[in-house]
């Protein structure tokens, strides 16, 4: 498998990203309205972000719900990036997003590659735990302090963590999130 441990050759991070999750807990949770275009994540970092962390080749894939129609000018603009778009469609019901992720991180059970899932939904708790074998590498991006309290589990086996804002650096300005500050990291310039 791709473990730095294993001596292997470079493999391939996939980075699963479940925009509507991020962009629900941004404005619901963090700026309590819909966020301007300048306040929502720049995803391209999370592309370097991945690939800098684990030294190898990443594939983004960018599951979007298209019921209603497909954001031309959003798809072309995260293709423009690397993204790879996966335009989804079903019933008022279906939770299209969420059905694909979790069939895409099952089909990664039978693959040696990596994984970065990008959303805070407990829903692909079940299809992400069988992935964090010892063997790969998984990692969950998200905002800390809104992930799903069923990751960590998944953590104590060796899932990591990585903050959108804090370790990724997806944003280009402080989001008004309250947040525990390790002491070594503590500023008392931030609150005068």
């Amino acid at each position: 498998m791709n473990s730095p441990a294993t001596g292997s050759a470079p493999g391939t991070t996939y980075v699963l990203i479940d925009g509507e999750n991020i962009d629900a807990t941004l404005g619901n949770s963090i700026l309590n309205r819909r966020p301007n275009p300048e306040e929502r994540p720049r995803w391209d970092r999370l592309l370097t972000f991945a690939q800098a962390q684990w030294e190898q080749p990443v594939k983004g894939l960018f599951f979007l719900n298209a019921s209603s129609g497909l954001p031309m000018g959003f798809v072309q603009a995260l293709r423009a990036i690397g993204y790879a778009c996966v335009p989804l469609s079903g019933s008022g019901e279906d939770k299209v997003v969420d059905m694909a992720i979790q069939a895409t991180l099952e089909a990664l059970a039978d693959r040696d590659d990596d994984v970065m899932l990008v959303s805070h939904d407990g829903d692909f708790l079940d299809a992400l735990g069988p992935l964090v074998d010892g063997d790969r590498r998984v990692g969950l991006m998200a905002f800390e302090e809104f992930r799903n309290n069923g990751f960590a589990p998944l953590e104590a086996r060796g899932m990591r963590f990585f903050d959108l804002e804090h370790d990724a650096g997806a944003f280009n300005a402080p989001l008004p999130r309250l947040r525990i500050i390790p002491i070594e990291e503590f500023d008392p310039l931030q609150f005068l």
